[in-house]
């Protein structure tokens, strides 16, 4: 594992030396930016439900499931949770029980550990299932999800998790309502959620960066309703990606 790098809001990050890019925004922070951009956009737009699937894309060091069950707790939610998340590499998911997470983790260490070492975690409110291998192939085996926390590494390096064949495999699973989040504002990204079924919405959680909501159904939210056709019509040269 590469030494742990401190983002501005103190918690620790990585650098991937395959992508040739930092896991998060090092002048966000990262438990901010999965708490901004991923957690509190999506439980905030499903408050109502008391049971919550969740698909995390990708786990890497784990900050958005860990997260997830950080803001539940410390916010005494009534909520049963499921986390099914696809992961690359094991040696980087094994190794998390030594890395240095920040102190909001500590109440969960032994759900960390759990994962470390088994992958995977169940107790009477939450169950989390982390595999190893194809996300495009473990997707496929998945439905009903609630939400979506699209965080792959980039589409500049990592395009087969941004296309519109990918987006058409999370739609299916997904049930009618659900939500996806992304830190991507791409027109080419968003053209993929857009061709593969999504109604897209413009999100400003932090007051200095935009970010994308993507849902299922289209539905009047607190966010900036994107008209895609339009901009299709206003920006010929803008494709979706496919395979």
């Amino acid at each position: 594992m590469n030494n742990p790098i401190q983002t501005i809001d103190g918690s620790n990050t990585l650098y991937s030396t395959k992508y040739n890019q930092h896991f998060h925004d090092l002048k966000t922070g990262a438990i901010k930016e999965s708490l901004n951009k991923h957690v509190i956009p999506a439980l905030t737009l499903k408050k109502d439900l008391k049971k919550l699937k969740i698909l995390d894309i990708c786990f890497g060091i784990g900050y958005n499931t860990f997260s997830t069950i950080y803001y539940i707790l410390e916010n005494n939610l009534n909520i049963n949770l499921e986390i099914y998340s696809p992961e690359l590499d094991e040696e980087l998911v094994r190794s998390l029980d030594k890395f240095d997470f920040p102190k909001e983790f500590e109440k969960i260490k032994h759900i960390i550990d759990s994962i470390a070492k088994t992958f995977s975690y169940e107790d009477a409110n939450i169950k989390i299932e982390v595999f190893i291998g194809d996300a495009r192939k473990y997707i496929r085996t998945l439905n009903n999800i609630d939400i979506v926390y699209q965080d792959a590494f980039s589409s500049d390096v990592n395009k087969e998790l941004w296309s519109v064949e990918y987006f058409q495999d999370i739609f299916k699973l997904c049930k009618n309502g659900a939500v996806m989040t992304t830190y991507s504002i791409s027109t080419n990204v968003r053209l993929s959620m857009y061709e593969a079924g999504f109604y897209i919405y413009e999100i400003n959680p932090s007051g200095n960066r935009k970010q994308t909501i993507a849902l299922k159904n289209k539905k009047d939210i607190e966010a900036k309703y994107i008209d895609m056709e339009l901009k299709k019509s206003r920006n010929k040269e803008a494709k979706a990606f496919y395979d």
